[in-house]
C-alpha cells in the first residue's frame, strides 16, 4: 500500500517535470524549421569571402581618404557588386567615393544611388 500511495505522489511531479524539460526542446525544433525555410544564397563560400574581402578594402580605402566622411558610409558587396548607402557632404564627395570603389580589385560594379547629399555642405 506505501508503494501505491508513493506511485500516487510522485507521478504527477514526474509528468511535470517532464513537461517542463520538454518545453525547451520544442523552441530549438521550431527555430530549426524556421531557418530550414529562410531562402539560401547560391554564393558559394569562397564567393563569400571574395565579397567580404572586397567589402573591407572598399571600406579601407574610403577610410584612409581625406576629404571622406567613412564613418557615414556603410558598404555591402554581393558577387562582386558594391552597394554603398550613407551620407556624402557634396556630389564631388559622391563621385570620389564611387570611383574609389570601382578602383578595389575584383569589383564588378558599384552602386551609390544610396548615398545622399547633405544639405549642410560644410
Amino acid at each position: 500500500m506505501k508503494t501505491s500511495s508513493l506511485l500516487r505522489k510522485t507521478l504527477p511531479a514526474a509528468a511535470l517535470v517532464a513537461l517542463l524539460a520538454a518545453a525547451p526542446l520544442a523552441q530549438v525544433a521550431a527555430q530549426d524549421a524556421g531557418a530550414m525555410q529562410k531562402p539560401t544564397s547560391n554564393q558559394t563560400v569562397p564567393d563569400k569571402a571574395a565579397d567580404g574581402w572586397i567589402t573591407t578594402k572598399v571600406k579601407s580605402e574610403l577610410a584612409t581618404t581625406k576629404g571622406i566622411k567613412s564613418g557615414d558610409l556603410s558598404v555591402n558587396t554581393t558577387d562582386g557588386v558594391v552597394t554603398i548607402t550613407g551620407t556624402a557632404a557634396t556630389s564631388g564627395e559622391k563621385a570620389k567615393i564611387e570611383a574609389i570603389a570601382k578602383k578595389v580589385k575584383g569589383v564588378k560594379s558599384v552602386d551609390a544611388g544610396g548615398v545622399t547629399v547633405s544639405d549642410n555642405a560644410k
